[in-house]
């Protein structure tokens, strides 16, 4: 049985929440959610390897959620509280999920979104939450692309 939240747990989430609520955050946030839609690990690696803000952007957001990540999974925040209250990070990481080996390879980057990765499938329950993310970001993707056409 997983241990009891506590209310230094609770605490912790909202530090987590307000930290997403600064400004470049929410920017960066915004654009992931709105604007980035990789469909392959080199669209990832050209956001990355492009100076400029959607770089710093990308690895603000990727770095948020995989630093979160390692907070639950090193014990130091309840796993049951962040599911119930973290799903942002199936959604961001829905994006590149399907891409991540390759990138990881192009890139030299074995760890790159490894925490937010182990996290998000180390249980059924987050593995399913992860193929619905996908499923609804897929149809996001293609109903922007009928948008811009």
């Amino acid at each position: 049985m997983a241990k009891k939240p506590t209310a230094a747990d609770a605490q912790l989430i909202l530090q987590l929440y307000e930290l997403r609520r600064e400004p470049e955050m929410r920017k960066a946030r915004a654009w992931w959610a709105s604007s980035f839609w990789p469909q392959s690990a080199d669209d990832i690696l050209k956001t990355v390897g492009t100076p400029g803000q959607e770089s710093s952007w990308l690895r603000q957001v990727g770095g948020y959620w995989d630093m979160a990540a390692s907070l639950v999974l090193r014990g130091a925040l309840n796993e049951d509280l962040f599911f119930d209250t973290g799903g942002e990070l199936w959604f961001t990481l829905s994006k590149v999920y399907p891409y991540l080996k390759d990138y990881r390879q192009k890139a030299n980057s074995p760890d790159g979104f490894v925490h937010a990765e182990k996290l998000a499938t180390r249980s059924k329950q987050g593995r399913e939450r992860l193929q619905r993310m996908m499923k609804l970001q897929e149809a996001r993707r293609k109903a922007v692309a009928e948008v811009e056409r």
